[in-house]
């Protein structure tokens, strides 16, 4: 008896216009399972960051202790190293992994990432490597949506958008952030403001964070106390600081990089020895200079409550830059953004104690440079300004620095994008496609996958009739979506900006039609 192909045209087709209000309720599914799966890994987190704490005050107390230590961390990392080894996705962030299979260039097998990302991501932060959960966070989101998919048997296109949501609610519980979840999944990983995203995406999110903050309470992440709005006269050094951190980011994207090709180019160690590197030289930062460790929650928190001199910060800048670098390069599933915000509230603090010194600027500014400077390194690493944006707004709860942390990320973005950095995970995604032993074929030609695309003003197809069109092969153009209206292409229709583009394709075709969509419609310039 022949199966019914729930992937050929009609059935896609089909979906195509009748799963949008569906979306929501998967989407709200998502984020509730994501949510509650982000809160264990939260929670699991903070425990083993207690235990982590406790284990070098008895190692101070009892030297003898560091020799089992020693033993243990070579132990898990190990362990960490054969699990990435044998599951090369859930290395690293996990942000360039799940971008790289919302393009069909990477694949991914839901159940393997979430068991080897939540063991793995413990493993490694909670050993004191300094990396963050967020990445993790998305990429459990991200499988959580796919598996989501699979489980109940959902066309591809509906796949892509779970996994957005699922992105989406990983960010939102990882920092009680459900704003900056959605615009994250919009903004980095969808790289698309597609109105479906949005829906699903915020459904997603606000279901994540209702998880979250029923179980950590509706408080930010930082509590900064009262912050004074900074007065406009003060605005040239934010602009500064701004410049400052855009250079900084460029620094940041480059030598990360070149610390993952030193790591390759190290051909006596194996694979899966790297791990266990970074965790030696935490064991002896651990002892003398133990605030690096970790993702650097408590140092950000630190700096607000303890007054360290100027050679300390500078010391604890190198020390959490330069161990971020040897943690992540090794390839150990962890994420870099509260990494990055912690060297920017350092570098933050930094700048505002110089002001002091050299202007004269009253000493209660120095918080604001703090949240401003984690703002604007993030978004000269990551290139998403709206995201650094409302993070900071939402994990800090004021609203009232939403003028100052636009114009010092907006600043950054800029001279990053001057001096030529690429987004870090753009460029890690490319590190992982070109070091593909070979190219990962994902679907046949049997199954059939709608894309969507937004036509950006200026691009090649703005102002074109549709006739007029050198449209790549095997792709098919079955609606123009313009605002509520949606249109049925005929050979006269012009295509304007702001149109959003269905594409009906074979499955195994998604890849090409993407690049050469994305091209043609000007959206690889969205935000890059």
């Amino acid at each position: 008896m022949e199966v019914k192909n729930k992937q050929n045209t009609y059935n896609t087709l089909f979906h195509w216009n009748s799963f949008k209000l569906k979306l929501v309720f998967e989407g709200m599914s998502v984020g509730i399972i994501t949510g509650l799966l982000i809160v264990v890994y939260r929670y699991i987190l903070e425990k083993a960051g207690v235990l982590l704490t406790d284990i070098y005050k008895s190692i101070y107390m009892k030297p003898i202790f560091i020799i089992p230590w020693i033993g243990g961390v070579i132990i898990i990392g190990y362990i960490v190293g054969l699990m990435v080894k044998h599951e090369p996705m859930i290395s690293g962030s996990g942000i360039p992994q799940v971008e790289g299979v919302l393009f069909r260039k990477l694949d991914m097998t839901w159940w393997k990432v979430i068991l080897g990302k939540f063991i793995g991501g413990v493993l490694s932060i909670g050993s004191g490597l300094s990396l963050g959960r967020e990445g993790p966070s998305v990429q459990l989101g991200a499988a959580v949506g796919q598996g989501f998919s699979r489980v109940f048997k959902r066309v591809k296109i509906e796949e892509k958008y779970l996994i957005t949501s699922g992105a989406s609610a990983g960010l939102s519980a990882a920092f009680n952030a459900p704003l900056a979840g959605v615009m994250f999944a919009l903004e980095e990983v969808h790289k698309s403001f597609s109105p479906l995203i949005l829906l699903s995406a915020l459904t997603s999110a606000l279901s994540a964070d209702f998880i979250a903050s029923g179980f950590f309470g509706l408080k930010p992440v930082f509590i900064l106390g009262n912050l004074t709005e900074l007065p406009l006269k003060l605005y040239l050094y934010i602009i500064l600081l701004g410049a400052f951190l855009g250079a900084l980011g460029v620094v940041f994207n480059k030598i990360l990089l070149k610390t993952q090709n030193l790591y390759v180019a190290q051909t006596w160690l194996p694979k899966e020895m790297r791990i266990i590197i970074p965790l030696l030289i935490s064991v002896m930062l651990g002892i003398l200079l133990p605030q690096v460790l970790g993702g650097g929650h408590e140092l950000i928190t630190s700096l607000i409550t303890n007054n360290f001199s100027l050679t300390v910060l500078v010391i604890l800048v190198l020390g959490k830059f330069l161990f971020t670098m040897v943690s992540f390069g090794s390839g150990a599933p962890g994420g870099i953004f509260l990494p990055i915000l912690a060297i920017g509230a350092l570098i933050g603090t930094v700048y505002g104690i110089i002001l002091t010194h050299l202007v004269h600027l009253d000493i209660m500014y120095i918080n604001n440079f703090i949240i401003l400077a984690m703002a604007g390194y993030l978004t000269a690493v990551v290139r998403a300004p709206i995201t650094g944006t409302i993070l900071i707004t939402e994990m800090t709860g004021s609203f009232s620095h939403l003028l100052s942390l636009a114009i010092v990320s907006v600043v950054a973005y800029i001279i990053a994008d001057i001096l030529g950095s690429k987004p870090i995970y753009e460029a890690l995604l490319e590190k992982i496609l070109h070091n593909q032993v070979e190219k990962i074929s994902i679907g046949n030609k049997k199954n059939k996958a709608i894309l969507e695309f937004p036509v950006c003003m200026g691009s090649d197809l703005d102002g074109k009739e549709i006739k007029h069109v050198k449209w790549p092969s095997h792709c098919l153009l079955v609606a123009v979506k313009r605002g509520e209206d949606e249109i049925i292409p005929k050979g006269d229709t012009v295509i304007f900006p702001g149109d959003y583009l269905i594409i009906l394709t074979n499955e195994d075709r998604v890849p090409k039609i993407n690049d050469n969509l994305i091209v043609m419609t000007g959206s690889c310039e969205i935000l890059k």
